[in-house]
């Protein structure tokens, strides 16, 4: 995107990046900072939604990565009647700035700009500790806009002088979300495929399942279910859109990810 330079602030998860976002957002000259899935200019959200309202860890890595498409669309068009700008993004390592910037159009970082370069060893630990102990986060917002969309508990708030006119530009909300961003998630394949085989064997019309196949992309999966039908309980074609209609919501709802595509295959038939 044109007219949108970026900056990068990279650090690991609870080392104080958010706390410290808009002293360093100001000292570099930036007119935005995106963090966590929300676009913020002088301690105001200005569009987007935060991460850290999402009830689960999955959802809220994708939000903050900007993959779901209304979400992406509404803040692209945003910053491209923004520009010229320039826009901090803050993330916890440089693979996931370029996996943000890539999602909203924007080109490669100009500058980066590490936790270590603003925060000394000391302070970056005892960030760790209040967030390992007490699982805050800090969103660098006023708590007023964030109570508006947050769902998990409002813990106190922060205020920083900047010298500055704007009222909310120094004011940071510490929140504790519905989850925590601690280690590593994965979804095996296995685990969706037993969701697939329960929630397709408890449908009216399955007479068994007889087997599930699950690719997994990036941010997605892709199934293939055949089942052993029951002749008479309702038209073949009612039936496949009855298990991927229930299969859709099961796995979407349990996991967070999106559904590519479900395939139904009625391999055997039961005439009872």
């Amino acid at each position: 995107m044109e007219g949108v330079k970026v900056i990068a602030f990279v650090g690991p998860a609870g080392t104080g990046k958010s706390q410290r976002a808009q002293l360093v957002a100001n000292s570099l000259g930036a007119d935005y900072i995106i963090d966590d899935g929300l676009v913020i200019r002088k301690g105001q959200i200005v569009c987007g939604k935060s991460a850290k309202a999402e009830k689960n860890q999955v959802k809220a890595i994708r939000r903050a990565l900007f993959q779901f498409e209304d979400h992406r669309e509404t803040v692209r068009a945003f910053l491209k009647k923004a520009k010229p700008c320039t826009v901090m993004v803050i993330s916890t390592s440089l693979g996931m700035v370029e996996r943000i910037t890539d999602n909203l159009g924007l080109d490669a970082p100009e500058e980066i700009v590490r936790i270590e370069d603003v925060a000394s060893q000391e302070e970056i630990q005892n960030a760790r500790r209040e967030r390992t102990a007490k699982g805050q986060h800090v969103i660098p917002v006023s708590h007023v806009q964030v109570r508006r969309n947050f769902a998990g508990k409002l813990v106190g708030r922060l205020k920083v002088l900047l010298g500055d006119k704007s009222a909310n530009e120094g004011e940071k909300t510490i929140v504790r979300p519905p989850f925590r961003f601690y280690g590593n998630l994965n979804i095996e394949p296995t685990a969706i495929e037993q969701i697939a085989k329960f929630v397709a064997a408890g449908t009216r019309g399955v007479a068994k399942v007889l087997g599930v196949d699950v690719k997994s992309f990036d941010d997605s999966v892709a199934l293939s279910i055949q089942v052993k039908a029951i002749c008479g309980e309702m038209q073949f074609t009612e039936l496949g859109n009855l298990i991927r209609k229930k299969l859709y919501r099961a796995i979407s709802t349990f996991t967070g990810l999106d559904i590519k595509k479900i395939d139904i295959i009625i391999q055997e038939v039961d005439f009872r």
